[in-house]
């Protein structure tokens, strides 16, 4: 009796399958801001002296300005609170922009941009990642402002609620421009200690080379030049002009303008000094 064998069957080799390469640009976008939002509301204590921070300068401010400010110098029936809280709807962005390039730098330090850049995601969304999470911070801490400046200190702008709205809506736009610039600066620093010292020195130009505590005509003509190319009175006039229920004009549009210019160059500047080798 014989048997017989099977016939040899040919090895099993794998066909060329897919590849996987990643997920695409926005889902990359959305996981990286979630990110950035988790790492930015990890801290409870942090969070909360954040969001008090503009409060106690909206107190500061209005109390010490205006103490000593002449009321002939501003709109007429303006109160000092109306014509400070759009400007200063501006001027807190600008810390959480600062905070978002030392953020940056820090991130690079410890190593969590070396390990996210080893996975397969479109390095300079990571920039834009921070930007809108810190931006997300910015909006809430802008809220908060204005409902205290309404509910307990009684400011009562001309436009009302809607007028208030689209200021805050039109901050968030500039202050998200802004951030660009942070960002840069951190990116082509990476250095914590430097950041923080180039920070003050952008910060505090934009801040008082501006019509943010009196009106620009009132500043010296040196001032007045530096507060006609600042972005950021751009940004505060339109403001006023929203909040106050006054003439438009083309202010919104200048605001948008300079911070699209502003937006434009600091995002190119920030991605070329962030796709660097590291030193």
């Amino acid at each position: 009796m014989t048997t017989t064998s099977p016939p040899p069957t040919a090895p099993l080799t794998a066909g060329p399958g897919p590849t996987w390469r990643g997920s695409g640009l926005m889902a990359q976008l959305l996981i990286l801001t979630g990110r950035s939002v988790r790492a930015n509301f990890t801290h409870v204590k942090v969070v909360v002296l954040s969001m008090l921070q503009p409060v106690f300068m909206l107190l500061l401010l209005s109390q010490v300005f205006g103490a000593i400010v002449d009321r002939g110098h501003l709109p007429d029936g303006v109160a000092y609170l109306d014509f400070l809280l759009p400007a200063l709807l501006v001027t807190t962005g600008i810390g959480p922009a600062v905070a978002s390039g030392i953020g940056l730098v820090r991130d690079m330090d410890n190593g969590a941009v070396a390990r996210l850049r080893t996975l397969p995601i479109h390095a300079p969304l990571l920039l834009f990642a921070r930007s809108f999470a810190d931006l997300l911070r910015t909006t809430a801490q802008l809220v908060i402002l204005v409902v205290v400046a309404v509910v307990f200190l009684d400011a009562d702008p001309a436009g009302g609620p809607f007028g208030l709205l689209a200021a805050i809506l039109l901050t968030c736009v500039v202050v998200w421009a802004m951030t660009w610039i942070f960002l840069a600066l951190g990116a082509w620093l990476r250095n914590a200690e430097a950041m923080q010292s180039a920070g003050y020195l952008v910060t505090f130009p934009l801040m008082f080379a501006s019509s943010a505590f009196v009106p620009k005509e009132r500043l010296p003509d040196w001032l007045q030049a530096l507060a006609t190319v600042n972005p950021l009175s751009y940004a505060m006039e339109a403001n006023r002009a929203l909040a106050l229920g006054q003439p438009l004009g083309t202010q919104v549009w200048s605001a948008l303008g300079a911070g699209v210019l502003v937006a434009v160059a600091g995002s190119i500047t920030a991605v070329r000094a962030f796709m660097r080798p590291p030193a």
